[in-house]
């Protein structure tokens, strides 16, 4: 008995033994060249940071010099403020050239931003001498950016376009030009795969989808945002420049709590005391902006001019209107700008979401180890390490405007009408007529 039991256990063994061998053999069968398609391997991560620039630990050479015998910790305070104050200026210079050097500057910043993000891409790419990644992504920048200013620019000039016999087809067709130029990179990148690094190439074209995502479409939003008027532009971005200057200073000097793993040097005592800055700041800069029209008017074709103009007769929002204040059992009537009660909800995003758009880059960077995207600002790093919570901030003042400030727009209105058939044009034409010949009588 005993050995029926011992012959018994034996087979048993075996079994479990050809079956484990057999899954192995299965395992190895389907997953061929397994070290290869882990992205990005550990192995190369080292070496990919090696190849990349570190802006923070970039200081120009007259400054090194005159800054040796601080410490580093005071090195970098000097440092990150003497380019925070350059930025600040260069900024202000921007605002003074108007609404064409602002949108300028805001696709020269997307290009970069772009370029370093793909940086990172391009290093896993070269390692293993994959075709066309670079040549693919700048082509589908372009593509991308080809539709979305493209349907920018309909919207807004749409009427004058249509005008010009030889553009009115692009008008048109639109978007179905963009689709055929995207389906030609489409192509492009599925004759580029390569055998065994089919997972490296598609998680790489994810991977530079996304950076469009991130990037350009902010950038058209940023855009948008300008043409409604400079204040939507300027106290959104000023208001992430506050929060992230103040919320180092307050960290430098009173910091002592930690905030979040993925940014060990950022402090609650630095979110609080950013946030609260930020709300002032806010309140008194959009006050100051409102008594101008250059910054609140929105930005039109005008017609009769024949080029775009910034003046108009401000709307209720840039008109001081009263309101009654009970504290204390004290009644007060203040005179205050509607905008006003806008730039606090602003702030409180800027100075509660907005720094997540940092923190989202730092898990971004410690992922591959690196300290920077870039090394073009001493101090600071890249533009991308700059413009991390800019992008989340523009997506959310697009939406904010579109859900509680804009109205229909004419010329987008009348635009649509030019789009239509002639019979259909003159059924408008006669509901109008009909319409304010009622109002008249």
């Amino acid at each position: 008995m005993a050995e029926v039991r011992r012959r018994k256990a034996e087979n048993e063994a075996d079994d479990a033994a050809a079956a484990a061998a057999a899954s192995s053999a299965a395992d190895s069968s389907d997953h061929v060249d397994s070290e290869e398609e882990k992205i990005p391997e550990e192995k190369f991560v080292e070496e990919l940071a090696k190849n990349l620039p570190q802006g923070t630990d970039k200081t120009p050479e007259l400054l090194d010099s005159a800054l040796k015998d601080l410490p580093d910790r005071w090195k970098n305070w000097v440092i990150r403020g003497i380019f925070t104050w350059i930025m600040i200026c260069g900024f202000a210079l921007i605002i003074y050239g108007g609404p064409l050097a602002l949108m300028i500057t805001t696709l020269l910043v997307q290009v970069k931003c772009f370029q370093e993000i793909i940086s990172i891409g391009y290093q896993v790419y070269r390692i293993h001498g994959l075709p066309w990644f670079r040549s693919l992504s700048w082509y589908f920048l372009l593509t991308s950016n080809y539709f979305f200013y493209g349907e920018h620019l309909v919207d807004y000039f749409g009427v004058v376009i249509n005008r010009v016999e030889y553009l009115k087809f692009l008008v048109t067709y639109h978007r179905f030009l963009s689709f055929a130029l995207y389906i030609v990179g489409f192509v492009w990148f599925v004759l580029s795969l390569v055998k065994k690094y089919y997972i490296k190439q598609f998680s790489l074209f994810a991977w530079t989808h996304v950076s469009l995502l991130i990037v350009v479409t902010q950038s058209y939003l940023i855009i948008q945002n300008i043409f409604e008027g400079l204040i939507w532009f300027i106290v959104p971005v000023s208001m992430i420049v506050c929060n992230d200057v103040m919320a180092y200073v307050f960290g430098f000097f009173f910091g002592r709590t930690p905030l979040i793993k993925l940014s060990p040097k950022k402090t609650w005592e630095g979110f609080i005391g950013g946030g609260f800055a930020t709300v002032l700041f806010g309140i008194l800069f959009s006050y100051i902006l409102c008594n101008y029209q250059y910054f609140i008017c929105p930005i039109q074709y005008s017609e009769e001019l024949g080029r775009m103009t910034m003046s108009c007769v401000p709307s209720y929002l840039f008109t001081p209107q009263e309101y009654s204040l009970k504290l204390f059992g004290l009644g007060k009537t203040l005179n205050i700008y509607p905008f006003i009660w806008h730039s606090i909800s602003l702030s409180m995003f800027s100075s509660i979401i907005g720094p997540f758009g940092g923190f989202f880059a730092s898990g971004f960077k410690r992922a591959f180890k690196i300290k920077d995207f870039g090394d073009m600002i001493p101090g600071h790093g890249g533009i991308m390490d700059r413009f991390d919570c800019q992008f989340l901030m523009a997506t959310f003042v697009n939406v904010y405007i579109s859900s509680f400030i804009r109205t229909p727009s004419p010329s987008k209105l009348l635009t649509q009408i030019y789009n239509l058939k002639p019979d259909q044009q003159y059924q408008i034409y006669q509901s109008l007529k009909d319409s304010l010949g009622d109002m008249l009588n």
